[in-house]
C-alpha cells in the first residue's frame, strides 16, 4: 500500500517522464556556484529559510539536465507528506514501477525537504555508499543541519549551498526592473527598496501588499520555524521563550548580547539562552558577527552581534526604527560576519574579509566626528579598502567615499 502511495507521489511530481517540461525559473546568482558542482560525485545539499526557491532550483536542474540524461532517470521526491518512510523505499519504488536497475545507469536523485525523515543522514549515507551511479541533491527548510551530527555523519559525501531571500539586485530582476543610470532612477530605486524591506526577498510576495506580506513573513516564515520546525528536530520545552529571544533581536538589531543579562531578564539558564540563540543561529532567522580580530582564537572569544536575517514589516514605516532596519539590510546584503570594536569603544559596522574592507552604515547626515572609529581602524589594520556606505549621500570626506548604498549593491 505504500509502495502505491509512493508510486502516485512519483508520477504525481515528475511530469518530464511524459512531456516537454519548463521550469518556473528566474535567474538566481548561487545558481551559477551550484551548476559547477553537478558533475560532481558529492551529495549536493540546497539550504535555508522556508520560501526562499529552494525547490525551484531543483527544478531548474532538473530542466538543464533533461539534456544530457534520459528525462526518466531524473527523479524528484517531496518528503512533505512521507515523514515516515525510509529513503531506500523511494529507490525500491521507482525501480520496481519504472522496471530500472539503478547499479546499471546513472541515475539523479532530488530529495526535497529530506529533514523530515528521521534519521535520513545515516539512511542517506548508505544509499551514497550503495550507490555510485546516483547523484543525490537534497533540500532542507532551515534546519536541516540543526544537530552537529547532520554534517558530521555525510563529512566528504556532501557540498551545502545556502539558499538565501532574494537579494536587492536580484529582486529587481524579478521585477523586471532595470536602471541603466543610476543617479537619474534613484526615486524610483529608492521606492522599490522600501517595497524590498516589506517583502525581505521571499520570491512569492514580492508583488503583494504590505499587510499580506508581513502576515505571510510572521506566520509561513517566522512562527513555523519557532514552534513547528525546530521543535520537530531538536527537544524543546518552550518554543514561546525561542520565539522571545528572537523578538529581542528583531526589535533591537546588533546589539551585543550579554548572556547573563539576558538569562536574568528571561528566567532561564544562561545555557539556555546559548543553545536557543545557536538554534535560531542554524535555522538562518538570525545572523552572528564576530568582534574583528587577525587572532582567530580572540575572535571567538570576544563580543559577539546579533543580527535577524528578517526585517520585521511592523517597524519598517517607524522613522525612529530606520537607522537600524538600514543597517540590518546592508549586514545581510554584504553577508556580514565581523564587526570591530575596541577598549576604547571604537566601532566599526562592518568588516570583509578578501580583500580587507571596513564599512560604516550609515541612514542620516555623516560629520568628521563619524569617520572617528574608521580612522583608528585603519591605523591599526591596514584594510585594503574603507568606505561609508549611505542611503543616498554621495560625498568623500578626509580620503574616505561615501557611496549611496545603491550604487554599491547594483
Amino acid at each position: 500500500m505504500e509502495e502505491e502511495k509512493i508510486i502516485e507521489a512519483l508520477k504525481r511530481s515528475n511530469i518530464w517522464w511524459k512531456s516537454l517540461f519548463h521550469a518556473d525559473y528566474k535567474p538566481r546568482e548561487i545558481y551559477t556556484e551550484i551548476k559547477k558542482f553537478l558533475p560532481k560525485r558529492q551529495i549536493l545539499a540546497l539550504v535555508g529559510l522556508r520560501r526562499t526557491g529552494k525547490t525551484t532550483i531543483m527544478l531548474k536542474i532538473i530542466e538543464d539536465l533533461i539534456l544530457e540524461f534520459s528525462p526518466e532517470y531524473l527523479i524528484y521526491f517531496s518528503f512533505d507528506d512521507f515523514k515516515q518512510l525510509r529513503l531506500v523505499e523511494v529507490l525500491q519504488a521507482y525501480e520496481h514501477f519504472m522496471k530500472k536497475d539503478m547499479h546499471l545507469e546513472k541515475y539523479l536523485f532530488l530529495f526535497d525537504e529530506i529533514q523530515k525523515i528521521e534519521g535520513w543522514e545515516e539512511q542517506l549515507k548508505r544509499l551514497y555508499d550503495d550507490y555510485p551511479n546516483i547523484k543525490f541533491i537534497i533540500s532542507g527548510s532551515e534546519s536541516l543541519f540543526i544537530r552537529k551530527k547532520s554534517r558530521e555523519s555525510l563529512a566528504g559525501r556532501m557540498y551545502e549551498f545556502h539558499i538565501k531571500t532574494l537579494s536587492f539586485k536580484e529582486f529587481l530582476s524579478f521585477k523586471n526592473r532595470s536602471f541603466n543610470n543610476l543617479e537619474l532612477y534613484k526615486e524610483e530605486i529608492i521606492k522599490e527598496f522600501h517595497y524590498f524591506l516589506f517583502c525581505n526577498g521571499f520570491p512569492e510576495i514580492i508583488n503583494e501588499e504590505k499587510e499580506y506580506a508581513a502576515k505571510y513573513i510572521k506566520e509561513n516564515v517566522i512562527e513555523r520555524i519557532i514552534y513547528r520546525d525546530i521543535p520537530q528536530i531538536v527537544s524543546l520545552s518552550e518554543p514561546a521563550i525561542l520565539e522571545q529571544i528572537f523578538r529581542i533581536i528583531l526589535e533591537d538589531p546588533g546589539e551585543i548580547i550579554n548572556m547573563d543579562s539576558l538569562a536574568k531578564e528571561i528566567g532561564i539558564a544562561r545555557q539556555t539562552i546559548s543553545l536557543y540563540l545557536s538554534y535560531l543561529e542554524k535555522s538562518f532567522l538570525v545572523r552572528k558577527l564576530y568582534n574583528y580580530s587577525k587572532n582567530v582564537r580572540k575572535t571567538q572569544k570576544r563580543f559577539k552581534k546579533y543580527y535577524p536575517t528578517i526585517i520585521s514589516p511592523e517597524i519598517v514605516d517607524v522613522p525612529e526604527s530606520f537607522g537600524k532596519i538600514f543597517e540590518t539590510f546592508i549586514i545581510n546584503q554584504l553577508n556580514g560576519d565581523f564587526f570591530w570594536r575596541d577598549t576604547f569603544k571604537h566601532e566599526v559596522d562592518l568588516i570583509l574579509l578578501e580583500p580587507l574592507t571596513a564599512i560604516e552604515i550609515k541612514s542620516g547626515k555623516i560629520s568628521e566626528q563619524d569617520l572617528n572609529s574608521l580612522h583608528n581602524y585603519i591605523k591599526k589594520f591596514k584594510p585594503k579598502e574603507t568606505l561609508i556606505l549611505s542611503y543616498n549621500i554621495k560625498n568623500k570626506i578626509d580620503n574616505i567615499q561615501i557611496i549611496p548604498f545603491y550604487e554599491y549593491l547594483l
